[in-house]
């Protein structure tokens, strides 16, 4: 325990220095980082981002290694993405231990939805985010990961701005629809239960709900979930299936 309290205060020292002043919030969340995962902030394992915390693809695999990870393999998704467009979906599959069945995540990058720093790497994007994917589910890590979000927040905004609120979902100015109704669209096309579709979107996204992650996250799983249809409707239903007993226990 003494280790631990002076890993934390050694992380709050640094990133004093980095981003000023910490709100209690800030500090509390950046206590339990510490403390359950020995996540660093000096070397590179978390970053804040407009007042949140996010967790690096450096700080997931170091923390993968410090619990004896037996593996992650990474599968491109020929059938859900597009070379012409620069679309690119991943599937990645992490193994705990030797007999693990392992923890899935999926990925997927084009040019609308990365930083224009990383334009032309949107294949490599799409690998990362699915493997980060993989690792937050395997190590119950409830932060989005910093490669998992589009262009990065730039200011001093208020991170409610990038949540998927009713506001937020309003139309995007280039006439596109709402988040909210691309979704509703999907599950009515594809001929899906809603309330499945929510509680694999929250699992997708590595949050309680749907409402708690961001608009880039959001989007994301609507292109996964769109691909996924699109790609094979039984086997997604298969999966949404997976999450109804998870619904019963909570009604």
């Amino acid at each position: 325990m003494k280790q631990k309290a002076l890993s934390f205060r050694s992380n709050a020292r640094i990133a004093r220095q980095i981003w000023g002043r910490l709100s209690e919030l800030t500090c509390r969340t950046l206590r339990e980082l510490t403390e359950r995962h020995s996540l660093s902030v000096a070397a590179g394992h978390i970053q804040l981002l407009n007042g949140r915390w996010y967790v690096t693809h450096s700080g997931l695999l170091q923390l993968a290694f410090r619990r004896g990870c037996r593996g992650i393999k990474t599968a491109l998704q020929e059938q859900s993405s597009d070379p012409m467009s620069g679309h690119w979906v991943f599937k990645a599959t992490v193994y705990k231990s030797a007999t693990s069945k392992g923890f899935v995540g999926y990925g997927d990058a084009d040019p609308t939805n990365v930083s224009a720093m990383v334009h032309g790497a949107e294949m490599r994007v799409a690998e990362t985010r699915a493997v980060n994917r993989a690792l937050r589910k395997a190590y119950g890590i409830g932060l989005c990961s910093v490669e998992e979000l589009g262009a990065l927040p730039t200011g001093r905004t208020s991170s409610a701005s990038s949540l998927p609120t009713k506001g937020s979902h309003s139309s995007n100015g280039n006439g596109q629809p709402r988040l909210r109704d691309q979704l509703c669209l999907l599950i009515r096309q594809h001929n899906l239960d809603g309330n499945l579709v929510k509680a694999y979107a929250a699992d997708f996204c590595g949050t309680e709900t749907l409402r708690g992650a961001t608009r880039e996250l959001v989007e994301s799983f609507i292109a996964h979930l769109s691909a996924a249809a699109k790609e094979n409707r039984d086997a997604l239903v298969c999966k949404l299936n997976s999450y109804s007993q998870q619904l019963e226990v909570r009604s």
